[in-house]
């Protein structure tokens, strides 16, 4: 009787400890069950607030260079993942069914992820046509030119919603078990192509870093050589009135400073968590929580890209500035003010 009481002990003992570890471990913190869903209500608000005024504004706008082509592609982006938070908060906080978890898992995640390639591969492409307009400032655009842009943006969305298609297909086992992951609703043919799709969005994300960086590289030694020429030539001429400072404008690296602090982040804190899932045994709970918890906090990150996106149409596109100001019906004092802040320079002309 004595032994019996004692093995029970044992084992209450024993499953005691493990649920307190479980506890301990357990994702369910208020980190993100309540700062994140108050994190993403804001960028919701704000993201729906801009991007609907943006949109409306660049349907007054007509695609008339490749810049307003790409950003026009990144508003539309935008809309979608800030779509997807709401499914998100409710996910987060524990307050979505059964059901919309699944559709979180199924859709809405989906669409939130295809939404960042897909800006991010637009990123790209504006930091290609930035430092095509630095170094030859003069060349024009042709309609075939916006006809090749148009085709190459179509075929950006088609190829990435093809890519993303099957990961919402083969999310259809039934939940077994309350809660459950994603991966759980995964068929073994949709894990493997899941697989897949991460290594496509990190060359993605990969190239694109590489050739921002490139071209950001480019414009800054342009820049400075069309300032030193400035310089000089003002030295040169010390009796004559001096000419307009040509400064290199912070403007100029907007696209940078957002796709640096939106999307790097989080694609360096999504190896080790990819890591952490895929080998468990090298990691203990612990671990595995904290890299769960730096990949959440990089993908806000990641979200706030919605929120910062319209400095870049306000900042940078001259048309997008003026059409807003007519939009708006701002009194021209203001907006003279305003356009200071996006003033374009003659090394960097804007569109």
């Amino acid at each position: 009787m004595e032994l019996t009481t004692a093995v029970a002990l044992v084992t209450y003992s024993n499953q005691t400890a493990r649920n307190e570890s479980s506890a301990a471990c357990s994702r369910d913190s208020a980190l993100k069950t309540t700062v994140f869903p108050l994190l993403y209500t804001v960028l919701f608000i704000l993201g729906l607030s801009l991007n609907s005024l943006a949109a409306w504004v660049f349907l007054r706008i007509p695609s008339k260079s490749h810049f307003i082509i790409y950003l026009k592609n990144i508003v539309v982006a935008d809309i979608i993942m800030t779509l997807t938070f709401p499914f998100k908060i409710l996910a987060d906080a524990n307050l979505a069914s059964v059901g919309e978890r699944v559709f979180v898992c199924r859709v809405s995640s989906v669409l939130f992820y295809l939404t960042m390639y897909i800006s991010i591969l637009f990123f790209g492409l504006i930091s290609i046509d930035r430092c095509r307009k630095t170094i030859w400032p003069f060349v024009g655009t042709s309609p075939r030119r916006l006809l090749h842009r148009k085709i190459l943006s179509g075929f950006i969305w088609t190829s990435l919603l093809a890519l993303s298609l099957p990961n919402v297909i083969l999310t259809s086992r039934p939940n077994t078990s309350i809660p459950f992951k994603c991966s759980d609703l995964k068929t073994e043919m949709g894990l493997k192509w899941h697989e897949l799709v991460n290594h496509v969005c990190q060359v993605i994300f990969w190239g694109n870093l590489v050739t921002v960086i490139v071209c950001y590289t480019l414009i800054s030694k342009e820049l400075y050589k069309s300032y030193t020429r400035t310089r000089a030539q003002h030295q040169a001429r010390p009796g004559t009135n001096a000419p307009q400072k040509k400064s290199i404008q912070a403007n100029v690296f907007l696209v940078l400073a957002v796709f640096f602090v939106c999307f790097v982040p989080f694609h360096f804190a999504r190896v080790p968590y990819t890591i952490s899932q895929t080998r468990g045994r090298m990691f203990n709970c612990q671990q595995k929580l904290f890299f769960f918890q730096l990949k959440e906090s990089t993908l806000w990150l990641s979200s706030l890209n919605s929120v910062l996106d319209p400095l870049i149409y306000f900042f940078l596109c001259k048309s997008f500035r003026s059409s807003l100001f007519n939009t708006i019906r701002l009194s021209p004092g203001r907006c003279r003010a305003l356009r200071e802040l996006g003033s374009d320079t003659a090394s960097t002309p804007q569109t």
